[in-house]
């Protein structure tokens, strides 16, 4: 929904290997399907719920920069940053256009999924793709990421088309730069018959040729990867209504494709942005799809007080189809106790240069290394919290609950364990009535930091407990023994 600006694109650093090992998390486990216990959830082959949650950013894929050619992504230590953070999951960025703008800005990208064979030159000037065929290289690229990532305990969702660029980016480069513009190919594919400009007829049905150039790249990244346990899908990011259709196909040809396959992944479907509000979609389309996932729109509160999944679909809350840039801390522990995974659209910036930047880290904020905007360490560090205590809990059982806590954020497993959000800090009331005996109390901080114990509490009753510090406040209570 945000604007993809240039600057934030260019990410480079040198990273030690050494310390990318000693680093190194327990690999993910998979693959992932929706949880039959709890369908807020996925569940990995041995029934183990998986909460996901983590920064994403466009150049974790493709290399996009505002030189030709774009400096390389420094992926190890973009994923040394999430573990540092502890998070466990992204979005794998794919771009569909050469070069683009954005308020003016141009950014290259490259690679991509067809070879640039020739004869003849593209708009850009290099030589025009081949659609008939699939550049190894591409798939080679993309299956080192995910495998990568699940070394690193990190679940991959696989971005297979991008809608925002040909409806947003700025004339002309939102067609010009694409590869089914018919100045671009050898093929004679036209993905714009009408002239208009953007090129969404691409991600319609309404042009066979095109379609099934593009089941062959989707068949063929699902053979790249279909071994692998952390993968997931998403169709397409942000495309307007007229993408429906399309992304139905798209959902139900990887489901039936995998069916006769090793392996099954959850196939998602993400918020249908659209610069004309003519064009944006719903949340209902979301739910009514055969998508496995879903990641809706601000409507309905999503932004600042998120509805309570009700296990119709597993919500990937996102900031990207809320804010485009923004989101912050109480948003991730609201999302969290409504049955929701949060994600966040990591904007990585301030721009890289490639001198001077040997030993720093992404995390490197106070030596003038910066490779993310402290601003948003708030969400960084709030997701990981989150993780870190749906890892001590049984997420089979623990469901929204909110009229059980006065904040009105409850998660909990009513007479076992319940997790509340105090977004105000200061007292709360819980209805403790389903518990019989004692109940431990902890205090935990919404970012980062060691729990806080707190007097044991008698359960029957609504309790009053008051946090043990300032500012807002997470409550997490359990039955003893």
């Amino acid at each position: 929904m945000g604007r993809r600006p240039a600057s934030a694109l260019v990410v480079i650093l040198a990273w030690s290997v050494t310390a990318m090992s000693a680093a190194c998390a327990a690999p993910a486990t998979g693959p992932l399907r929706v949880s039959p216990d709890n369908p807020r959830y996925f569940a990995d082959a041995e029934g183990k719920i998986v909460y996901l949650t983590g920064s994403h950013t466009w150049s974790n894929l493709k290399d996009m920069g505002a030189t030709d050619p774009p400096p390389p992504f420094d992926y190890l230590g973009y994923l040394q940053m999430l573990r540092e953070y502890h998070h466990n999951f992204i979005r794998l960025w794919h771009w569909e256009l050469t070069r683009y703008a954005y308020d003016g800005k141009t950014t290259y990208c490259q690679p991509f999924p067809w070879p640039r064979t020739g004869p003849g030159e593209a708009l850009d000037g290099k030589p025009r793709f081949d659609l008939s065929k699939l550049d190894q290289a591409y798939f080679d690229r993309l299956r080192e990421r995910v495998v990568q990532a699940g070394e690193q305990g990190i679940y991959v969702s696989i971005m297979l088309f991008e809608g925002h660029g040909l409806h947003a980016s700025d004339a002309p480069w939102c067609w010009d730069g694409h590869p089914m513009n018919a100045a671009n190919n050898i093929n004679g594919i036209n993905g714009d018959p009408d002239g208009h400009g953007r090129g969404i007829e691409t991600q319609s049905l309404v042009i066979p040729a095109v379609t099934a150039i593009q089941e062959a790249y989707v068949r063929k990244v699902v053979d790249t990867v279909n071994d692998l346990d952390n993968v997931l899908y998403e169709i397409a990011n942000e495309s307007g209504t007229y993408s429906t259709p399309w992304q139905y196909h798209f959902i139900n040809l990887i489901h039936e494709y995998e069916a006769g396959k090793p392996k099954q992944h959850p196939v998602g479907m993400t918020f249908q942005y659209h610069r004309d509000a003519a064009y944006r979609g719903t949340n209902q389309t979301l739910f009514d799809s055969p998508a496995d996932w879903i990641s809706p729109n601000p409507e309905g509160g999503y932004n600042d007080d998120p509805p309570a999944a009700d296990g119709s679909k597993v919500i990937l809350s996102d900031t990207d189809h809320l804010w485009g840039i923004g989101g912050n801390a109480p948003w991730v522990w609201k999302s969290f106790c409504r049955g929701m995974n949060p994600l966040f659209m990591d904007p990585c910036s301030p721009p890289i240069e490639a001198e001077g930047t040997a030993g720093g880290t992404w995390t490197d904020h106070l030596t003038g290394l910066s490779r993310l905007d402290p601003k948003w360490d708030p969400v960084r560090q709030a997701m990981g919290q989150t993780l870190r205590l749906a890892e001590r809990l049984d997420l089979r059982r623990t469901v929204p609950q909110g009229a059980l806590a006065s904040s009105g954020y409850c998660l909990a497993d009513p007479g076992r364990e319940y997790v509340v959000y105090l977004p105000e800090g200061g007292q709360v009331t819980v209805d403790l009535t389903a518990v019989t005996g004692d109940v431990q109390v902890e205090w935990l901080p919404p970012l980062q930091g060691d729990a806080v114990a707190g007097p044991a509490v008698t359960g029957g009753d609504k309790r009053t407990l008051q946090a043990p510090f300032g500012g807002d406040a997470v409550l997490y209570l359990r039955v003893a023994g």
